[in-house]
């Protein structure tokens, strides 16, 4: 488990690979060190609404885990790796409530909401 704290600068919506799985991308900048990192993470499945409280521009802490795999090309063989950095929490400055996967909802008669 890793953690690093910046400012969201991206925040891309989320996408259906297949059925089974979906994503989202976002990255945000790193001012800890002399030179400024941008660094782009992903949420999958269900905690891909983890970023829905955040906007571009605020301060995020994210925990998140180191994924690597191996894609061997069927047509011509050559191996290759990837890796990703899957966030699994996201929280706001000081002052901001982590953010958490939604509970399901059930919505009532007596809402009028005209949406």
């Amino acid at each position: 488990m890793f953690q690093l704290k910046g400012k969201l600068i991206v925040k891309n919506d989320e996408q259906v690979i297949t059925e089974k799985f979906k994503k989202r991308e976002f990255v945000i900048e790193d001012n800890s060190s002399q030179y400024p990192q941008v660094i782009s993470f992903q949420l999958v499945q269900d905690r891909c609404s983890l970023l829905d409280a955040y906007n571009v521009g605020d301060e995020v802490n994210v925990d998140f885990n180191l994924r690597g795999r191996e894609w061997v090309d069927p047509k011509n063989g050559v191996t290759k790796y990837f890796n990703s950095l899957e966030a699994w929490k996201l929280e706001g400055g000081a002052t901001a409530a982590p953010a958490k996967i939604p509970e399901a909802s059930t919505v009532s008669d007596a809402d009028d909401l005209p949406f």
